[in-house]
């Protein structure tokens, strides 16, 4: 029996299934429904002033912190923190982002190791006028639609952490003063 072409006036919506459409079919994005893979909403704080901290344990860096309210369970956040600052060794200390109170981004457990998420941390000792940089990308899977916050800590097993500054700190050309972000971005999913 020849085929014959059908209008698409005379097809029942609903009769077509995902089965019935050849993988190599061009179909238009605006023809598809859902919205996967969208970015749905973008929430940064931004960290201009300074923190200081000589803990050996991880403590929260005042003002660098985000909530977002994911609008499906199913969504993921995708978290970027950019953080400035020094400290005395670079293989001494450590940046940790966290889910509230949840460790996320961070290495196998392993001995007695700190589990952190930036693997060393800024310049070493000298000069003590050079910042450096900590930068973490990581997709998260909070299964929520409560508000869900993220933060950073930091932590040091020599002398100081600085945040957006220096370590002398002078009132000088080459004392620089920085600004540090963390942005959280939902993802459909």
């Amino acid at each position: 029996m020849p085929l014959t072409k059908i209008q698409s006036l005379g097809i029942t919506d609903g009769t077509i299934v995902n089965a019935d459409i050849n993988a190599s079919a061009g179909i238009a994005g605006t023809k598809i429904s859902g919205s996967f893979g969208k970015v749905l909403q973008v929430i940064q704080t931004v960290k201009s002033d300074t923190f200081s901290t000589s803990s050996a344990s991880l403590v929260d860096v005042t003002g660098l912190s985000v909530s977002i309210t994911p609008s499906s369970a199913s969504n993921k956040i995708l978290v970027t923190l950019d953080l400035k600052g020094w400290a005395q060794n670079a293989n001494q200390g450590g940046v940790t982002l966290l889910r509230g109170a949840t460790a996320i981004y961070i290495g196998d457990t392993a001995g007695d190791r700190t589990r952190i998420s930036g693997a060393g941390m800024f310049n070493s000792a000298s000069p003590v006028q050079v910042m450096g940089n900590a930068f973490a990308v990581f997709l998260d899977s909070p299964n929520t639609t409560s508000s869900t916050n993220y933060k950073v800590q930091v932590f040091t097993l020599s002398n100081n952490v600085r945040i957006n500054r220096t370590d002398n700190d002078l009132d000088q050309a080459d004392a620089s003063r920085a600004t540090s972000s963390i942005t959280v971005m939902e993802i459909a999913g």
